[in-house]
Order: C-alpha cells, then sequence, then structure tokens
C-alpha cells in the first residue's frame, strides 16, 4: 500500500499509511509504551496484553480501515485509532469485547495484583465523586481518534500528517464531526492547531498515586461544514 503523505526530517523518512494487519503487533506495543500521557501504561497498570486489547482491539480487529500508522522503515513509530462512529463502537465494544477482555484478565490474575487493586480503587473513588462524568459529544461530533507518537519521533510533525490524512477521510465520508479526550496540556494546543476547540474539562484523580497531583481531562472538538 502506497503512503498517503510523508515526513522527511533530513535523516528519517516517515510514511503515513492505512493501518494493516501486519502492524497489530507494532501498535500494541506503542499504545502500551505511550499510554499515560506519553509514558507506559506498567506504571499504573500490570499486564500489557489486556490493557493492548482493552485500548486498541476495537480499532485494529472491528474498524482497521479507520486507522493510520506512521512508518519508519517497517517500524511503525505512531498510530492514528479512528472510528467513524463513537456511538457504535461503544455498543460493538460492550457486546462483544467486555466478557472476553474480563475472562482474559481473570485468567491471568489481573484483579490480583497490587498495582492494579490500587488503580482500580482509584478509579472507584474517582467514580464515587462524580469525576467520570463527561456530557456526550457523539450526536454533534460522532467520530473519534486516539493518538500517539514513539517518544523519539515527537516534535517531527508526523501528529499533524496523521491528523491531516483522518480528518480527510472524516471529509469523504461525510461525518458532522470528531472529537477525542486528551489529559496532557501539550496534546490539548496540538488540537487547537489542528481546528478543534475545547468543548469540557474536568478534574481526574486516579493517577494521584503515581503524578502525585490531579490532572484535567479535556475534550476537544472539531466540527465539519458543506465547505469543508
Amino acid at each position: 500500500m502506497e503512503a498517503e503523505r510523508g515526513v522527511n526530517t533530513g535523516e528519517k523518512q516517515i510514511n503515513i499509511r492505512k493501518f494493516q494487519a501486519k502492524d497489530r503487533m507494532e501498535v500494541r506495543r506503542l499504545v502500551c509504551s505511550t499510554a499515560l500521557m506519553g509514558g507506559a501504561c506498567n506504571q499504573f497498570f500490570e499486564g500489557e496484553e489486556v490493557f493492548a486489547d482493552a485500548a486498541s482491539v476495537y480499532f485494529t480487529d472491528h474498524e482497521p480501515e479507520s486507522s493510520y500508522v506512521a512508518v519508519e522503515d517497517k517500524k511503525v513509530v505512531g498510530y492514528l485509532l479512528g472510528s467513524v462512529n463513537a456511538a457504535n463502537m461503544s455498543r460493538i465494544f460492550g457486546k462483544k469485547l467486555v466478557a472476553p477482555l474480563v475472562l482474559k484478565a481473570l485468567a491471568q490474575g489481573i484483579f490480583l495484583k497490587k498495582r492494579n487493586i490500587v488503580f482500580l480503587g482509584r478509579c472507584l473513588s474517582s467514580a464515587l465523586k462524580g469525576e467520570f462524568y463527561s456530557p456526550d459529544f457523539r450526536i454533534e461530533y460522532p467520530a473519534t481518534l486516539h493518538i500517539n507518537i514513539e517518544e523519539k519521533y515527537r516534535g517531527l510533525k508526523i501528529g499533524d500528517q496523521l491528523i491531516g490524512v483522518y480528518l480527510d477521510y472524516l471529509r469523504k465520508l461525510n461525518a458532522r464531526g470528531v472529537h477525542l479526550a486528551t489529559m496532557s496540556d501539550k496534546a490539548g494546543r496540538f488540537f487547537v492547531r489542528n481546528g478543534f476547540k475545547l468543548l469540557f474539562e474536568g478534574k481526574r484523580s486516579y493517577f494521584r498515586h503515581i503524578l502525585y497531583k490531579d490532572v484535567t481531562l479535556y475534550v476537544y472538538g472539531l466540527k465539519f461544514t458543506p465547505a469543508q
């Protein structure tokens, strides 16, 4: 498959193309290594296979046509996992993916690992405090995305190219809009630069035992117009 866009850094040639089945393991690796504001998931969760399933298996196995990767030679150095209909994604996740995910977690003893017990306890406490509330933006902004770049490849405009091809893809499908969530201020500035606007922000405390502070969850959205 030919690259849809390229990034030439002088030393590196990065190609942006559609996700392919052969990229699955590399994407899962990156999902785990960039999970917490660009850092690895093992800071708060033990069990990379289960985490990768939860974070990426819908995109890679049920809607692969809506995702893109950034590749240097044969190595995936960045990804954008997308869905054109977040509400449909949630339905499929609930009906087809939750039960196998829970069974795998039980088989691997995920719920008995100390790090996971602490994290899940923090999430429960956060939920009881109402911190998981967020308005439902899926009607006005039905598409969604998740994007990350391997650490040493950040700052090379790879994210801009991934966002660009995905937005072009959504426009061709006459999508109404797209939204995403992030806890990174830097990522927020990146999305604003690419045409998104802030829709919501709310406090999250479930990473306080790692980051030693509360963080803010930001939801950004971009609405397409017929002229686009």
